[in-house]
């Protein structure tokens, strides 16, 4: 028996308008409070665009001596099939083993500090320590490693294939315990016995001892240094500023070696949103850092669907489908907008609306002067407006 004064406390799917009606069976209060989009969903959501959104929460977690990792590849979020995701984090001396992919490597330090190690295919090494906001890339088959500095780290790493999963990686230590002995000895002309304790299997993660500092630890190399860095300062970048927050774009014209995947780091204050936009390239993938956000998706055939975000949660919006990102919340909303791609593009519905001639756009919606004469041919990436911003709706 469900009393009133419970059910009063507890949000239930009725709309403004006084559809719906109470929910009395068995379900999960928590996730209603966190997703109020899904609960009662805007009134100009309509269809059925599948789920965009999956938590890095709901993810298995592999727990190591060194560290830990969990993944969000199109397994767990079906929709995603160009990027796959894994959070993962190490241990002061913890390292992610001496590796490789067949898929490139895109990454950012969300918490401390790493120490990366690289080699390219013309022997050319690259040793470089990140810190929070930094980024590297590996391109496909470029061997490399991470190992957790004094205060340990954690971080995302992004692929550039949603079927991607960092437990099918090619690793150096698999490799020793799946080649005879003999063949090792051939190969390094020491006798079979040198190879009497390598691992008997994957080490994917193992503790160390911290490393020493950057400069001990280098490794005089013939062939140089690597042409192009491995590794970008992110936050050290001059962001495009707007009324409603800040943009940091990062592609192959600004980091050279990352091809395959280009980023934005967008910041959403208070009250503000993502313009209304689409891209033009490829879908998106998204990644949620602080605060609290919703977003609404349009789709063909007046489909639409609303999601609710926050730290940690992974959202998807499928190749030129229109959307935006309201802040909920009482914080700036922090998240990364991803693509497999080597350019970072949007397309921005104020800005063509003001660039196409004024008779064509007002005889297709209807639109009076007032609309016309706010139109913007300088695109905002995140808008605020006095008077017109948006506020999230509080919970009853």
């Amino acid at each position: 028996m469900v009393s009133e004064k419970r059910i009063g406390q507890i949000p239930q799917p009725i709309g403004s308008d006084g559809s719906g009606w109470w929910d009395l069976g068995p379900r999960d209060v928590i996730r209603d409070l966190q997703n109020p989009d899904l609960l009662v969903p805007p009134p100009t959501d309509a269809g059925t665009i599948p789920n965009l959104k999956f938590s890095f929460s709901d993810a298995h977690r592999q727990l190591s001596h060194g560290g830990w990792s969990r993944e969000v590849t199109i397994r767990e979020l079906p929709i995603a099939t160009t990027l796959a995701g894994v959070n993962m984090a190490l241990t002061p001396g913890g390292v992610r083993e001496l590796h490789w992919h067949q898929q490139a490597e895109w990454a950012i330090m969300l918490v401390g500090r790493a120490r990366i190690t690289s080699v390219d295919q013309h022997g050319r090494n690259f040793i470089a320590d990140v810190g929070v906001g930094d980024l590297w890339f590996f391109p496909p088959g470029i061997p490399h490693s991470i190992q957790g500095l004094e205060e340990g780290c954690e971080f995302l790493l992004v692929f550039d294939d949603g079927k991607f999963s960092d437990l099918n990686t090619l690793s150096i230590s698999d490799w020793f315990a799946h080649t005879p002995r003999d063949v090792l000895s051939a190969n390094f002309g020491v006798p079979a016995s040198a190879f009497a304790e390598i691992p008997k299997c994957q080490r994917y993660i193992f503790q160390a001892n911290v490393p020493g500092s950057l400069e001990s630890q280098k490794v005089a190399d013939l062939c140089g240094t690597v042409p192009q860095t491995f590794s970008h300062r992110l936050l050290a970048q001059k962001p495009i500023v707007t009324p409603g927050g800040t943009v940091r774009i990062v592609d192959s014209t600004n980091f050279p070696i990352a091809k395959t995947i280009a980023a934005a780091l967008v910041e959403i204050k208070p009250g503000a949103m993502r313009e209304m936009h689409w891209h033009p390239n490829n879908d998106e993938w998204q990644y949620y850092i602080s605060g609290t956000g919703r977003m609404t998706v349009f789709a063909p055939d007046g489909t639409a669907r609303t999601f609710d975000y926050r730290a940690g949660d992974v959202g998807y919006v499928p190749f030129a489908f229109g959307h935006y990102i309201q802040n909920t919340g009482d914080q700036s909303l922090w998240f990364l907008e991803m693509f497999k791609s080597d350019r970072f593009a949007d397309i921005s519905l104020n800005q063509w609306m003001a660039l196409t001639p004024q008779q064509l756009v007002q005889e297709n919606l209807n639109a009076g002067p007032e609309i016309m004469n706010a139109l913007r041919t300088e695109k905002w990436p995140v808008v605020k407006y006095p008077g017109f911003s948006y506020f999230p709706r509080t919970s009853k």
